[in-house]
């Protein structure tokens, strides 16, 4: 319930400081940023906001420190989003840097509590149980405590440890092609399918969706079988990020070097929708990309308009006929038959280890 309770007032925080940045950018034209806004924090918790003095600063602190990130890459970044308000309940971390003890299997964060007596704050020390599932290496930088959609809190311990696993060598190197039908196709011919979780929960999730519609909104029915849809989505999330893991944990065993496509996401999304967001591909280069550091391996992406499909990965012709449908073709110049992935995948790895074949 403390926890809870902080959650909602971090909320609270993000919201009034989003109002004055907003109101700050009106008047003066310009961004106020953190140097401006944790003076005034200050202030407030000494004079009308002293109920927020009950969370540990830092943590109050950290809440202005991402906002000041968020505009940031708003004003930086093409394309990134504006920070928005948040309604209650939908911030769900707090980040510690000081004020906690770290013991197996649980930890105490120092809170604030008023006293009557004196009228002042006290620190009032809380311990929490937490599933120490594995230990963790080098020297903890700070915790971070997440509340998901479920009402699972979940505890992040961040540490400076940047050791690697490394694999046993290998001189195998290894181009691969993304696809809807094929997810993964493999220079070496090897084509690997997707297990598409989502897909293969769409009639439970329809199910509960309808049982949701028979509900009064709000009440206690509702939200229960809400709960059971937020979960079943956790379940698909975890199934098709655990898949991933494995996949690049495979690849990274097998091969040195793995070289990938720059996929332009947004467009396929437009042409099918939720299948695109089921196969996840985004998730798992960045599952790769991680895991190729961590297992000493190299990983490289080539371009989104390097040709790949259309050239013959044996002689180099050019085949400008070559269609969405077509999945197998004959080159005419050299009368090689290709399998359109297999040979898109070769020319990827042949343009990621000579820059000159790639075309930014």
């Amino acid at each position: 319930m403390r926890l809870g309770n902080m959650l909602d007032d971090l909320c609270d925080v993000h919201n009034h400081f989003l109002k004055l940045e907003n109101r700050y950018y009106r008047i003066y034209g310009k961004y106020a940023g953190r140097y401006r806004l944790q003076p005034h924090l200050t202030d407030m918790l000494n004079r009308t906001h002293q109920h927020w003095a009950w969370i540990p600063r830092d943590t109050l602190d950290a809440v202005i420190i991402n906002l000041h990130r968020g505009f940031e890459n708003f004003f930086d970044i093409p394309g990134f989003g504006r920070p928005k308000h948040k309604r209650r309940g939908k911030l769900r971390s707090a980040k510690f840097q000081s004020g906690y003890l770290l013991e197996e299997g649980r930890v105490r964060i120092s809170f604030k509590e008023w006293d009557e007596p004196s009228q002042s704050f006290r620190f009032n020390k809380r311990w929490f149980s937490f599933h120490h599932h594995r230990d963790w290496k080098g020297k903890v930088c700070y915790i971070q405590i997440l509340r998901d959609a479920v009402g699972t809190y979940w505890l992040y311990v961040v540490t400076d440890d940047v050791s690697k696993e490394v694999l046993p060598a290998t001189d195998e190197s290894v181009g691969a092609d993304f696809g809807m039908e094929t997810y993964l196709t493999l220079s070496t011919g090897e084509k690997i399918q997707h297990p598409h979780p989502l897909k293969q929960s769409l009639k439970e999730l329809r199910t509960l969706y309808k049982a949701l519609s028979r509900k009064v909104k709000g009440s206690g029915n509702w939200w229960r079988c809400l709960r059971q849809i937020v979960r079943l989505f956790r379940h698909i999330t975890n199934k098709r990020k655990d898949w991933h893991f494995k996949l690049a944990t495979d690849l990274c065993r097998r091969f040195a070097f793995i070289a990938t496509e720059t996929l332009n996401l947004d467009g396929m999304k437009r042409l099918w929708g939720r299948k695109v967001s089921d196969l996840a591909f985004y998730q798992f280069v960045e599952i790769l990309q991680y895991k190729c550091f961590k297992h000493n391996r190299e990983f490289q992406q080539v371009g989104q308009w390097t040709p790949t499909t259309k050239p013959c990965s044996d002689c180099g012709y050019h085949n400008k006929n070559l269609s969405l449908s077509d999945r197998q073709w004959t080159c005419p110049e050299c009368g090689t038959n290709h399998d359109r992935d297999v040979n898109a995948a070769i020319n990827i790895l042949r343009a990621a280890c000579d820059p000159s074949v790639e075309q930014m």
